[in-house]
């Protein structure tokens, strides 16, 4: 359980290193990260390499007993580069280089970039090979799959999807280009999505191809960076810091080759007022860990008020800096290292707050750094412990991506109902895994499969074979809508999985921004919204009506056999209040273990292994709280975390 900063000797004098490096060892400080952004300083000009600096601040670092993660510094390349070599600039959507204005703006095809990115890469890697304070390599930074719309990533796009089809007829047939007499007659004719036009006004299977292509092109550049790493420092660990970010890759591909995950973790620095947003960042600490089913790092951790491109948002309130960083160790993360130090006094980021400000006098935050620092140092007891659950909830980038295509209705986007559900299981202290629809169901009770709207065959079947063998599953509206090339399946919904469920949509209402009511066995009453599935149950048991409109009395949310298993749909989208109710019925059902009467925001995660087994608790409010939990009174602070010894 380390502590760590992003560090930045580059952009400070180097009078204060030292004084930096022996703060660091004081506080506790573990680990630092150096170097993504400092290409300039390595290879001032072209060809003439500056690691002399790099190897003084290393070995200051080292003399106290402080590990280094490396970074490739190819995010930001030098301005001379980009010169010299233009066309290593990124194509915009008008046709014309982006501009350079705050970093990423790398072609990851360009010839001329990628020579440069291997030679700086090999120089590295071969003269910090046998440091043995480098004790990992980070790959870039918060990688995109960027949509670069230059002739050479039009080429690359081409060939990926000649050797996806074969031939412009296969493609024609796959994406169904009669449509609008959008047939291809030559692949010259295959271009990117030019203009300022929205995604949906393309054709959307050609979109979700190119966002695969995206993201395996992506991967491409990291596995080239990998292999270069691998050959020359074969015993270091090798990861790439991740975030949820506009074009998001494949997580799962993209780590396959990695060592361990990162995560740049940044949650709410102010509470929102409406209790039904869900703020909490457990859900991307479970997704994150989800990646690999291994614990995890967080690569950059928030430390102040963040600002950069937007206004300036609120500083951290008291409790969050350490009370954010013991949630992701509770979460699975074994390290977590802040971002930055120090708050930069140049740049882009000056506003975006680090552990010191501008003033460089240790304040409140840093104050509480400091205090985690001492208590995660008490918790290295708990190396080797991992977080298992036997709840899973699927994820799939292709479904994340076509529902940008082609938004289902107002207000309604992928990932809502992903974490409705985790919200409802986190509400009964559950670990809950989020995984790739690929990943191994085994070990798991319970399956959450929302809206399935790209169909996998495989993912199908393996469903299919999970409920008949005694696991749980549960569906959501929007699946079964598409087939692999994002074409509408010609079957009522939810067509594959219509069997399983033991119903069909008879109808469904796109609601938008209106609502509807919906009403439980015991009349229970919540409001439904976004969407309605109207239900035909076949074997199915109804367990939700809808409760007015023209579809009153209509089945919303059902329960089905199947085999020794148990399937649900839930035909629409709903409240809190809907989900704590529904996962509690699954729960009683399956007969599996939860906590009940937990306060709002209150998570419990457990972390076991190695003949341990700890549970933390972790108010996740800005408000003290008192209650009952294995019938002894507990009081929380805010963002206190506390924990038991099971």
């Amino acid at each position: 359980m380390r502590i760590g900063v992003d560090y930045y000797p580059e952009h400070w004098d180097k009078s204060l290193w030292e004084q930096d490096a022996d703060l660091m060892q004081k506080t506790g400080v573990k680990v630092v990260r150096m170097g993504e952004f400092a290409w300039c300083r390595f290879e001032p000009t072209e060809g003439n390499f500056c690691f002399e600096w790099l190897d003084e601040i290393i070995n200051i670092f080292s003399m106290r007993n402080i590990d280094v993660v490396l970074c490739t510094p190819t995010n930001c390349p030098p301005l001379w580069l980009y010169e010299k070599y233009p066309d290593a600039v990124q194509t915009g959507r008008d046709g014309q280089k982006i501009a350079t204005g705050i970093r990423g703006h790398r072609c990851y095809n360009n010839p001329d970039f990628i020579r440069h990115s291997k030679q700086i890469i090999h120089n590295m890697t071969k003269r910090y090979a046998d440091n043995k304070a480098v004790i990992a390599w980070q790959i870039d930074n918060e990688l995109e799959a960027n949509f670069c719309h230059c002739e050479i990533c039009i080429g690359e796009f081409r060939n990926w999807l000649k050797d996806k089809y074969g031939s412009v007829d296969a493609i024609n047939q796959a994406y169904g280009n009669n449509m609008w007499s959008g047939e291809y007659s030559a692949w010259e004719q295959i271009k990117p999505a030019y203009g300022s036009n929205p995604y949906a006004w393309f054709h959307p299977s050609f979109m979700l191809d190119f966002n695969r292509y995206a993201s395996d092109n992506m991967i491409k550049y990291v596995k080239m960076q990998t292999e270069i790493i691998r050959e020359n420092c074969p015993d270091t660990k090798i990861t790439t810091n991740t975030w949820f970010c506009e074009n998001m890759p494949d997580f799962y591909k993209t780590f396959k080759e990695l060592d361990f995950v990162s995560y740049d973790n940044y949650p709410v620095s102010k509470i929102p007022e409406d209790p039904e947003d869900y703020y909490t960042h457990a859900f991307h600490l479970d997704l994150m860990r989800g990646i690999k089913r291994d614990n995890f790092w967080i690569m950059e951790q928030l430390s102040g008020g963040m600002g950069c491109w937007m206004p300036m948002q609120q500083m951290p309130l008291p409790g969050m800096i350490k009370g954010y960083s013991l949630q992701a160790l509770a979460h699975g993360a074994d390290t977590v290292v802040h971002f930055r130090w120090r708050t930069a006094v140049s740049g882009a980021e000056m506003f975006w707050h680090g552990l010191l400000d501008h003033s460089n006098i240790p304040g409140r935050r840093f104050r509480e750094f400091e205090q985690l620092c001492i208590e995660a140092k008490e918790l290295e007891y708990l190396e080797g412990t991992k977080v298992k659950s036997q709840v899973a909830i699927l994820y799939s980038s292709d479904n994340e991506y076509a529902f940008k295509i082609q938004p289902q209705t107002q207000g309604m986007y992928y990932m809502e109902q992903l974490k409705l559900f985790h919200a409802a299981f986190t509400k009964y202290g559950m670990n809950v895994d989020i995984i790739g629809q690929h990943e191994d169901f085994e070990g798991y009770k319970i399956i959450v499969a929302p809206q399935m709207y790209i169909t996998d065959e495989d993912v199908v079947n393996r469903l299919y074979d999970f409920t008949k063998m005694g696991g749980t599953v549960i569906l959501t509206n929007r699946s079964g809508v598409k087939d692999h090339v994002n074409k509408c399946i010609m079957s009522p919904l939810p067509t594959v999985y219509r069997k399983l469920v033991g119903a069909y949509v008879e109808e469904y209402n796109p609601l938008g921004e209106d609502i509807i009511t919906l009403e439980f066995a015991d009349k229970t009453e919540c409001i439904g919204r976004q969407w309605c599935d109207i239900l035909c149950t076949e074997n199915a048991k109804t367990i939700v009506s809808y409760a007015n409109r023209f579809y009153q009395g209509k089945a919303a949310v059902t329960e089905n056999h199947y085999g020794d298993g148990l399937a649900y749909y839930v035909g629409t989208v709903s409240e809190k209040k809907f989900y704590y109710k529904f996962i509690k019925y699954i729960l009683e059902a399956t007969g599996i273990d939860f906590i009940d009467g937990l306060p709002e925001n209150v998570e419990i995660t457990t972390r076991e292994g190695m003949g341990k087994k700890v549970q933390f608790v972790f108010n996740n409010t800005d408000m003290a709280q008192d209650f009952i939990l294995y019938d002894k009174k507990l009081h929380l602070e805010p963002f206190e975390m506390k924990m038991n010894h099971l």
